[in-house]
């Protein structure tokens, strides 16, 4: 799949993003999506289509809290959802920038 990223493996065009292109990013990360992930990723780009913002993990942690489920919506779930970092993964899975506040 030929697409433009950024040196981080962010999409340079948002409008490049498609459930396909989820899949491959996901491939990239040896993660593979299952419907859990997709809650997250739909709740994000419902999140940022609405605000503008990518969020960090306590507003990332929230958002699943309210449009998925409070039982999943805390840090160890998405830990195992998105190793390592779990706001700046799903960001760059949904297609979105870089959480401004994560390091």
């Amino acid at each position: 799949m030929q697409l433009e990223t950024d040196k981080e493996g962010y999409l340079k065009h948002l409008n490049d993003w498609t459930p396909e292109v989820a899949q491959w990013l996901a491939q990239s990360e040896n993660i593979t999506l299952k419907v859990e992930h997709w809650e997250v990723i739909n709740a994000l780009r419902v999140f940022y289509a609405n605000t503008g913002i990518s969020p960090a993990m306590r507003i990332l942690v929230k958002i699943v809290q309210q449009n998925v489920s409070i039982d999943k919506g805390n840090s160890i779930h998405l830990l195992t959802l998105f190793p390592g970092s779990p706001a700046k993964l799903v960001a760059k899975i949904a297609g979105l920038p870089r959480p401004t506040n994560c390091l």
